[in-house]
Order: C-alpha cells, then sequence, then structure tokens
C-alpha cells in the first residue's frame, strides 16, 4: 500500500474523496450493487471454488482476499506511476513477475507457482504497509485444483471494479462475498447483521476527531458504519438530499484523522484480522490499525488500561473462559472472572476516555447473572457510567449463525447513571428463523424516533437507578417492564341469569316440540 500523492491547492485531498466515493453509500447504492453483475461475480467465485475443492466458506473468502489484494495492489501501483513519474514502483525488477498482469497469461503448474510465490512471499514487498504484511502473514496458497485456480483468477480480472458516477462498489462486493459465511467462527464468533451494527452506530453517534475502537473487530463491520455515519453527518444538504453522502463539510485535518488515526481493531482470530485487513482496505481505510491479539489476555499500551478511545463500538465473544495465568491482572481485578463476556465489559469500560461513548453487544446472561462477578461489574458499570440504553434485541437476530438472546448497551463513562431506557425490539425487518427473509415488522424506526428524548411506549420504558440499586443491580427487562392491565366490561348477574333461562325455556320448548312430532310419526 504506497503512499498516497496529495495536491495542497485542493481544500479536500485527492485520498479524502476517493474514501468518501468508497465508504459512504447512497440511496441507489445497493441498488446499483446488484445491477452492476459483481453479485453474479461473487457467487460464480464460490461455486467454482467449491466444486475445486475448496469447500470451507472462510476459505474461499481467505483465498479470494488474497487474489483481489494483489489485483488492487498492482493496479494501485501502475496508477501511481502513471501520475509521478519519481515514483518507485513496487512490482518492478523481481517483483515484477508477483503483478497482477502477470498471472493472467499463465496456466497449468507455471500459474499455480507464480501464484503460490506470490501469496507465500508478498509480505516482504518493499514498502508494503505494516498491515498490508499482516495480511499476508503465513499466507498460504490453497487452490491445488490448476483449473479451478485459473477460472478463479480470470473471474477476478472480469470484474468491473471500477468507479462509476463517484460510487465505488468494491465494498458492497466485498461485503457480499463475506455475507456468504454461513457458519459461525470459533470462541462464539459470527458476524453481527449490518443492520444491527448500523443502528448501534447511529445511537453512539461518533464524531470525527474521535478515536474508534472494536476489540473483537471480526470483519470490522463496526469500524466501516462507523466511517459511513460520519460521512453522512458531515456532507452538504443538498448532497445528502440526492443520496451522495461525501463527507464535505469535513476539514483536511478531520479527513487526515480519519484515514491516519480514527480507526482501532483488535482480534484473536488470524483470519479474520486479515478479512478485516482486506475490507477496511476496499474501504481506503488501509492505514486503520489492526493487530492480531486478544485484548483481555495481552498488554495495549505497555501498562494498564494504556491506550484508551473517544468511541469503543463491540460484539465481543460470548462464550468460553480464559484460563487464569491468561487474564491480565488489573483487568480482573475485583472481579475474578474467566468468562470473557464479563472480561471484556470490563475492558470496554476501562478504555473508555472521560465522557467516551459505547455501543456494545452481550448475552443475557451479563444482564441478570447472580455470580459476585457478573454483579459487580452492573454496579461499576451503572457508578462509573451513565448506561443509557438498554436494548433487547430478537432471539433470533444472529440466525443462522447463533439463537443467543442479546441486548446492546449505550454507556457513556461520564457521572453515574440516574435512570436507564429499556427497549424490547421484538423485530427487526427479517424473520427470526434461519432464512432471516424480509418482513414488513420493524422497531428500529421506532427505536430511532424515540431515542432523543428516551420516549415511553410500548416497547420502551424508564426504570430509576434506585429501582435498579434494590435489585441487585440487576438489567433484566422483564423485572421493570411496566405491567398493563385491561378493563374488562361484564353484564350484571342478573341480565346473564335471565339470558340463561331464556335459553333453558326455548331449549324445552324445541325438545317437546321434537318429542311430539316423533309420536305422531308413529
Amino acid at each position: 500500500m504506497p503512499a498516497p500523492i496529495k495536491s495542497p491547492a485542493s481544500p479536500t485531498p485527492p485520498r479524502a474523496a476517493t474514501l468518501a466515493a468508497t465508504a459512504a453509500p447512497n440511496t441507489g447504492a445497493t441498488a446499483n450493487f446488484f445491477s452492476s453483475g459483481l453479485r453474479q461475480k461473487v457467487d460464480q467465485l464460490m461455486d467454482i471454488l467449491w466444486a475445486g475443492g475448496v469447500n470451507n466458506p472462510m476459505d474461499s473468502i481467505e483465498q479470494c482476499s488474497y487474489l483481489l489484494f494483489l489485483r488492487l495492489l498492482t493496479e494501485k501501483d501502475e496508477t501511481l506511476a502513471r501520475l509521478d513519474k519519481k515514483y518507485t514502483r513496487i512490482f518492478a525488477g523481481a517483483w515484477a513477475r508477483y503483478a497482477w498482469g502477470h498471472f493472467v497469461t499463465l496456466t497449468g503448474d507455471n500459474l499455480f507457482n507464480a501464484v503460490r510465490d506470490a501469496v507465500e512471499k508478498l509480505h516482504e514487498l518493499p514498502g508494503l504497509t505494516d498491515t498490508g504484511k499482516l495480511l499476508f502473514s503465513r499466507a498460504t496458497l490453497k487452490i491445488y485444483d490448476r483449473p479451478t485456480l485459473r477460472a478463479v483468477i480470470q473471474g477476478i480480472h472480469e470484474m468491473d471494479l471500477a468507479a462509476h458516477d463517484g460510487v465505488d462498489f468494491k465494498g458492497d462486493m466485498y461485503e457480499y462475498l463475506l455475507s456468504k459465511l454461513a457458519a459461525s467462527g470459533t470462541n462464539g464468533q459470527f458476524r453481527t447483521p449490518r443492520h444491527i451494527i448500523d443502528l448501534i452506530v447511529t445511537l453512539v453517534d461518533p464524531q470525527p476527531g474521535g478515536r474508534i475502537c472494536d476489540p473483537a473487530c471480526g470483519t470490522a463491520g463496526f469500524l466501516i458504519s462507523a466511517l459511513q455515519h460520519i460521512l453522512r453527518r458531515h456532507t452538504k444538504p443538498a448532497d445528502a438530499a440526492r443520496g451522495r453522502f461525501d463527507g464535505s463539510l469535513l476539514k483536511p485535518a478531520q479527513w487526515k484523522f480519519l484515514e491516519d488515526q480514527a480507526f482501532t481493531g483488535f482480534d484473536n482470530d488470524a483470519n479474520m484480522v486479515k478479512i478485516a485487513i482486506l475490507n477496511l482496505y476496499l474501504h481506503q481505510l488501509e492505514r486503520a490499525h489492526i493487530e492480531h491479539f486478544n485484548p483481555v489476555t495481552t498488554g495495549f499500551g505497555g501498562v494498564y488500561p494504556g491506550k484508551t478511545f473517544q468511541y469503543i463500538l463491540a460484539n465481543p465473544p460470548f462464550s468460553g473462559k480464559v484460563q487464569d495465568e491468561s487474564i491480565l491482572a488489573d483487568l480482573n481485578h475485583k472481579l475474578d472472572t474467566r468468562a470473557t463476556e464479563l472480561l471484556f465489559l470490563k475492558w470496554f469500560i476501562d478504555h473508555l476516555d472521560h465522557g467516551g461513548r459505547a455501543g456494545v453487544i452481550v448475552p443475557n446472561g451479563v444482564l441478570f447473572g447472580s455470580t459476585n462477578a457478573a454483579t459487580r461489574l452492573r454496579e461499576l458499570l451503572l457508578t462509573e457510567c451513565d448506561l443509557q440504553a438498554v436494548l433487547s434485541l430478537p432471539s433470533g437476530v444472529f440466525k443462522p449463525y447463533a439463537g443467543v438472546a442479546t441486548a446492546a448497551l449505550i454507556f457513556q463513562k461520564s457521572t453515574p447513571t440516574r435512570s436507564v431506557w429499556f427497549y424490547d425490539l421484538t423485530a427487526d425487518g427479517f424473520s427470526l428463523d434461519d432464512k432471516r427473509t424480509p418482513i414488513a415488522a420493524n422497531d428500529l424506526p421506532d427505536v430511532l424516533a424515540k431515542w432523543p428524548g428516551r420516549e415511553e411506549g410500548p416497547n420502551s420504558y424508564r426504570v430509576p437507578i434506585e429501582k435498579i440499586q434494590a435489585n441487585d443491580w440487576s438489567l433484566a427487562a422483564g423485572r421493570y417492564k411496566p405491567v398493563t392491565t385491561e378493563t374488562v366490561s361484564h353484564d350484571a348477574p342478573a341480565d346473564i341469569l335471565g339470558e340463561v333461562l331464556k335459553l333453558e325455556a326455548e331449549i324445552t320448548q324445541r325438545g317437546n316440540a321434537l318429542l311430539a312430532q316423533l309420536k305422531r310419526k308413529k
């Protein structure tokens, strides 16, 4: 990832304009993506890989990621060479044989050997950023069938990845590719639905100039959504009305901060880290700080808590126990727990700046667990932070990955909590079975409408902190949900008795008539 060229005469850096075109969605972006042919190309690639023996979706996505990066890096190298005569090309000399155009002309063993060498050695490429080197760290080629490899190379080569009318579909294409992950990962990891990510990001409302962190970033969905949110909020109204969210109101210094310092992500899964790096790269965030480690077991910043952030957005692992000797001592102080969901929530609290905001997903057990660690952590959350909202998510929101019951917590590290706004989401616009097909029922617009004033309604209510404290700091929504009674109007007993006697008389009369009729027939 070579350094970009910037023009000091331009009020908005050229790379920032590219970042806006790539990262900011517009009203027609989804429709344009589906009509662009890229979806069909992705489907064809996955079918080719499946038939060619690469049956694990994660492996298929990993292999496509390597090849996509090689093509895009080659094209960027060629573009910069055309724009700047002094630019030193990456794919020159001994490295020229790893340029994308070289692979397109090869077949058989020659193709396999060339691609394998490129994938395994690209981390040594001069000029590659640290994140680029991490992407290709310990990389191997897993497409062993030569005709399959050639078909995949040709399929990626034929993709139209250029921007059209200022809209770049590379990010949409990769997001669609990631949707092919049809099984949960290890340690409770699974993809968070994009509309749930966008909801949480909107409620947290990250601003330019703030450091944003996802310490369990997975495919980097929260970080990309945060960028898109910032661009939407800082676009001229006239452009926004046309569905173009380019962040044109951002200042050059704010653009530079977004590109170089704003985004940080960690994950303990090496494959997820590589996917996150390419996802961010395709959204023009190649300088995002992504690292491969588990933050609850690895020291960050030298001392605990080390670096802090203005915004934390996350859906951390829900299951599993960390080994005692691996847990950071300061993190686990007074908690004495090995549960990952509790350790991560403590990490969130500790690593927020004063005034910093967080939006995180937790399993429901965190809300009402009776262990000393869970109770102590809830007390800490409510006394050191302003817990502004507990959103109970539908139980099928993570299907087909998992059916675990979850909630989203929105909080700010500042003054203690005075009251908590609860909202019980019963529908999110999709069916709650494994198919997750679109449906009309959707509570998300109501959440957003009620959020500014924390309004109460059929699904929402506010609970004072005194009541929560009296219930052992429990955040179980069912404990506080108002009981509604419906007045039912009944007839007077005398009227009911009169109706009964009337019916009885009618029955007797009809019975007597029937008996008389039978006697006449005899």
